[in-house]
């Protein structure tokens, strides 16, 4: 039956606990929800994210942030989500003048590379020139190692499944102002960007902070987002530092309690 309200994002379930003695005991565990999320813009089916049903009009504000079917000059949209046996619909309408590059992105990713300039042209799609950062981050390394303390308090849904990735707006001082929790480290990092362009925030010499490795994908997110600052939990990828490094983009890796990584 459909419903205008998400899903819950989590679900409990009954295992058998089998310990290495032999024994055997009913247990009851929570899991984290994953279901499909049919995004449509302006009436076209563009993609399907598989996602925690929590937060869906932050992730597909900041889904069209990513793919650049929006500007940081465009206002925020509204997204109708609409749940079905099947999962989540998500439709919005982007604004105005936006239809060209949303029928050139459906155009490149329904294309299939039957022959070789289709893909080199899917190739060209796939890593696109990047902006250059233009904001700054003021944060020194006390501020991150703070941040890397609170975090856990800000994942409520991994505290109770130890399956969520968690992305966080992290001011200059290193307090965490904003998170989100998805089981998928791309969607987590697109609630939290989507979640500050409806609110009007700015990273205001903060960084993101992540509970995933860097991967270029991420990267990317936050470049287009005017990140001034990517720290991660685990190591990134030869192609995420060169992208980063493309766009000015600082990073600090393999973040942990002791110490981290830091390429500029």
């Amino acid at each position: 039956m459909e419903g205008e309200a998400e899903g819950a994002p989590l679900v409990r379930l009954s295992f058998d606990r089998l310990t290495r003695d032999g024994t055997t005991e009913p247990v009851d565990r929570l899991l984290a929800d994953e279901v499909p999320v049919a995004i449509e813009f302006n009436g076209i089916g563009y993609a399907v994210l598989m996602a925690t049903p929590a937060d869906i009009p932050d992730l597909v504000l900041g889904f069209a942030l990513a793919e650049r079917l929006i500007g940081p000059e465009d206002a925020p949209f509204d997204v109708d989500a609409h749940v079905t046996d099947q999962g989540i619909v998500a439709r919005a309408t982007l604004p105005q003048g936006r239809t060209p590059a949303l029928l050139e992105r459906v155009r490149h990713r329904a294309s299939e590379s039957s022959c070789g300039i289709c893909g080199i042209e899917n190739l060209e799609q796939a890593i696109r020139p990047l902006p250059r950062v233009s904001a700054r981050s003021a944060a020194d390394r006390e501020a991150i190692f703070r941040a890397l303390t609170h975090l856990p308090d800000h994942q409520p849904l991994n505290a109770a499944t130890g399956a969520a990735h968690a992305a966080a707006w992290v001011g200059a001082d290193g307090g965490i102002r904003l998170a989100r929790e998805d089981v998928g480290r791309h969607n987590a990092f697109d609630k939290l960007v989507g979640a500050m362009r409806r609110m009007g925030a700015e990273w205001d010499g903060g960084f993101a902070l992540l509970s995933s490795r860097c991967s270029y994908e991420l990267v990317e997110k936050a470049v287009l987002s005017d990140c001034p600052l990517l720290v991660t939990i685990s190591a990134p990828t030869r192609l995420a530092t060169e992208r980063a490094a493309q766009a000015g983009l600082p990073l600090v890796v393999l973040a942990r309690s002791d110490a981290l990584l830091a390429r500029r």
